[in-house]
């Protein structure tokens, strides 16, 4: 960790990593230069040469492919061609689907800002670049337990199962945390009678997984919180981070109060600058209450969290790859068992949790079960933040009951434009299989996208009209995987490019449509035999179009 650290710090400092630095590096720290190239040519916010004046990073993902990303690249470079110090790059998904076409400028968010006009007051200097700032005005949330006036805690009737009083933020460890075996089994209790299962898209038990990690008899644990979401239609952990960062620290002192931990991570992507900042803040005022330190929370006990920035690469949401990048290795994912919970960072157990998990157990532990249940549609508990971009009139974050129908949230999100008529959706991020229109009344919840034939995944909905091409969207996202490929097992490192080489080809004409019918074939042994699940799902986006929107695929 300490090693990324410095190299990110130097790269900061200087610009890039000259093999000056590299070498600097390998006398002060006793490295070997070997170990820091593997490390620079794997990661790709590094660089080995001076950046340009102006770097322009233009997402290529297929929500930004959706609205004319690659148009709006092209006119850039036509426009930056005569300029020696502007670069525009193509790159994977910036987590500001909502703003699509996504564009930066040397890791700035333009926001709005991105039309080629725009883009080019912006690099002419007759614009400043926008503010990279927190907002200042968070919305209020149904899950936050708080009410919070200009950054100050407020107090608000004490919940239920809460005790008597009033509570402000923080209050929820408080009250418990004089009593760490007593707080252990109500978290444990209220999170698994909730139902709480993890939000990153693995949909794992939250309160098993914390019992589990619990019981280990190592006396050295650690609590990550994994807020590297960098899927394409994925941007809600970015929400949360800026707007409700008190409910992810909470929920990661009660996790580390649980399990019997003293350190704390949150693992964050680089070009979530805006976030972080917000993160920064909200753990120095927690530590200025006592929540953290050396007595957190009041409970006589040590628990401190730490931030790290990610060095980049989608594969670093794969728990155990970034495990690798917390012990300065290269991020490819590790063969599992074991599991983190058992052998995790530096082969402690390890709880990992995503952004989003870790809020709304804070939100289940203050208020309790009961409450949970009450927020759900039908049989179904509880709340989820879900991620809305594409063809909608109003993308962004939304948090709605579990069980709300897909065609609820779309009307919620604005409805789709004017003539437009929608054609299939995606209903929990890239990874997730496309849906035809007739399913758009599933709920969304776990186990009716199931059945549907998809999942629910990370929560993040693309809606597709009638105006787009699915099979050129469906080449877009098995190019990203095929991309982000760490490259470690050969299943999905040739795999993945040979698909791409498939659905390229049958896009050009220079292959037959037959050529189509290897693909099944393909993503079985993918699936059966790539190490994570970046391999295992790579296929799915093709696969899936073949089989619930056949008419989308040529033939």
């Amino acid at each position: 960790m300490e090693l990324l650290r410095e190299m990110m710090r130097l790269q900061h400092e200087r610009g890039c990593l000259t093999e000056e630095s590299l070498c600097e590096i390998s006398k002060v720290r006793r490295v070997p230069l070997y170990r820091l190239e593997e490390l620079v040519s794997f990661y790709p916010s590094f660089r080995r040469t001076p950046p340009p004046k102006f770097a322009v990073h233009v997402c290529r993902d297929v929500s930004c492919a959706m609205r004319g990303c690659n148009a709006l690249s092209e006119r850039l470079r036509v426009a930056a061609s005569s300029r020696s110090d502007v670069e525009i790059h193509e790159v994977s998904c910036l987590g500001r689907c909502e703003l699509a076409p996504a564009v930066e400028i040397n890791e700035v968010p333009l926001g709005e800002a991105n039309s080629l006009s725009d883009v080019e007051a912006f690099l002419s200097g007759a614009r400043p670049l926008p503010e990279n700032e927190p907002t200042s005005a968070p919305r209020a949330w149904k899950c936050d337990p708080y009410v919070r006036r200009h950054g100050e805690p407020t107090t608000v009737p004490a919940p239920p199962e809460g005790g008597e009083g009033t509570d402000t933020a923080y209050s929820t460890v408080r009250r418990l945390a004089a009593d760490t075996n007593s707080l252990a089994e109500t978290c444990i209790e209220r999170l698994s009678a909730a139902g709480l299962r993890g939000m990153g898209g693995a949909g794992f038990p939250t309160g098993r997984k914390w019992q589990l990690v619990r019981g280990e008899t190592e006396p050295t644990k650690y609590v990550i919180c994994n807020a590297d979401e960098s899927e394409p239609g994925t941007f809600k952990d970015r929400v949360i981070l800026e707007e409700l960062p008190h409910l992810v620290i909470e929920g990661m002192v009660l996790a580390g109060l649980t399990i019997g931990a003293e350190r704390g991570i949150v693992y964050i992507r680089h070009e979530y600058g805006r976030e972080r900042k917000a993160l920064e803040a909200a753990l120095k005022e927690a530590r200025q209450r006592g929540i953290l330190g050396a007595d957190a929370s009041g409970s006589g006990q040590p628990f401190d969290i730490e931030i790290f920035v990610s060095p980049g690469g989608y594969i670093l949401g794969e728990e155990t790859a970034l495990l690798e990048a917390l012990e300065d290795k290269r991020g490819e994912p590790r063969n599992k068992p074991p599991y983190p919970g058992t052998y995790g960072l530096w082969g402690k157990p390890t709880l990992i949790n995503n952004v989003e998990t870790y809020a709304l157990a804070t939100s289940i532990v203050n208020r309790g079960a009961d409450w949970w249940r009450e927020q759900g549609r039908g049989e179904v508990a509880g709340l989820k933040f879900v991620s809305v971009s594409g063809d909608v009139a109003s993308p962004g974050v939304y948090e709605i009951p579990l069980g709300m129908p897909v065609s609820e949230l779309i009307e919620l999100a604005g409805g789709l434009p004017d003539g437009q008529h929608l054609q299939a959706f995606l209903p929990g991020g890239a990874s997730s299989n496309f849906l035809p229109a007739s399913a758009v009344d599933t709920p969304l919840d776990f186990d009716s996208m199931k059945a549907a034939g998809s999942m629910l995944g990370t929560g993040a909905v693309i809606v597709i009209s009638d105006r787009h091409n699915l099979f050129d969207l469906a080449t877009n996202i098995v190019t990203f995987f095929r991309n982000e490929s760490c490259g470690k097992c050969v299943p999905c490192r040739m795999g993945s490019q040979q698909a791409v080489s498939i659905l390229e080809s049958v896009q050009s004409g220079s292959a037959t449509t037959e050529s189509l019918d290897i693909l099944p074939e393909l993503g079985e042994t993918l699936e059966q035999t790539s190490i994570c699940g970046l391999g295992q799902v790579a296929l799915n986006p093709i696969l899936s179009l073949m089989r619930n929107v056949p008419g989308s695929v040529p033939r």
